[in-house]
């Protein structure tokens, strides 16, 4: 596995996920109607994408609301993707704490999918819920000679956000992202939608990253590696 060398220890600060924030990565997926709200309003809610009805007027419907490509067109091997969806049932990860004694994840490993976007839905949690969340760990790519924009991760500028249950988030092809990461108490489960032509190197690509070298500050209160937490 190729190695990305962080240069100096750095510490990101996560920020919460938004659609603007998120856009030079991917797409953030999330209804603005409030989780609350159980019959169609009378004023259709303002959306990125706009809403119509549907279902006999019984549904609210914002399409499209992610892009999805396969651009394995122009891989190496040409050799063509189908799409494929998979569940991912993503525990929590353990933290350590900094000097301080805040929680933080280490960042050991990024990834890309070249030539695929790649969705995380998440199942079952709740918008109430704030004892877990997930991190979005996002990087872009430096210039390549060989591949423009498909070079190593720009480990200076990654980036870090923190996602709730109400927040589905797509990887935009070629993006460099940390493996999901879980926080706080409880197990999320994951629809992830992508493309695959079963070839590794056009599928997947991983670098390692410095031992030690990054971390990602993580909002949660009283949890150690093994310990419990509390967001």
């Amino acid at each position: 596995m190729p190695i990305a060398n962080a240069t100096k220890p750095r510490n990101i600060i996560s920020q919460p996920l938004t659609r603007s924030s998120f856009a030079p990565y991917g797409d953030v997926v999330e209804n603005p109607v409030a989780h609350h709200v159980n019959s169609i309003p009378s004023a259709l809610p303002s959306s990125p994408v706009p809403f119509i009805l549907a279902n006999q007027n019984t549904a609210l419907k914002a399409s499209p609301v992610s892009s999805v490509q396969n651009l394995y067109h122009e891989s190496l091997t040409k050799k063509d993707a189908r799409p494929v969806m998979s569940m991912f049932a993503c525990f929590p990860r353990p933290l350590d704490l900094d000097a301080a004694g805040k929680s933080i994840f280490r960042v050991r490993i990024l990834e890309r999918h070249p030539f695929t976007t790649q969705t995380f839905i998440p199942m079952g949690l709740s918008p109430d819920d704030l004892s877990t969340k997930y991190l979005v760990i996002v990087a872009p790519a430096l210039p390549s000679e060989q591949h423009q924009q498909k070079g190593p991760p720009d480990i200076q500028n990654l980036r870090a956000y923190v996602a709730h249950g109400r927040q589905a988030v797509t990887y935009g092809a070629g993006t460099w992202h940390a493996p999901m990461v879980v926080v706080g108490r409880k197990r999320i489960d994951f629809v992830v939608i992508q493309s695959v032509n079963g070839v590794s190197e056009d599928d997947c690509q991983e670098v390692e990253i410095e031992q030690e070298g990054l971390s990602v500050s993580v909002p949660l209160n009283g949890r150690s590696s093994t310990g419990a937490a509390k967001l």
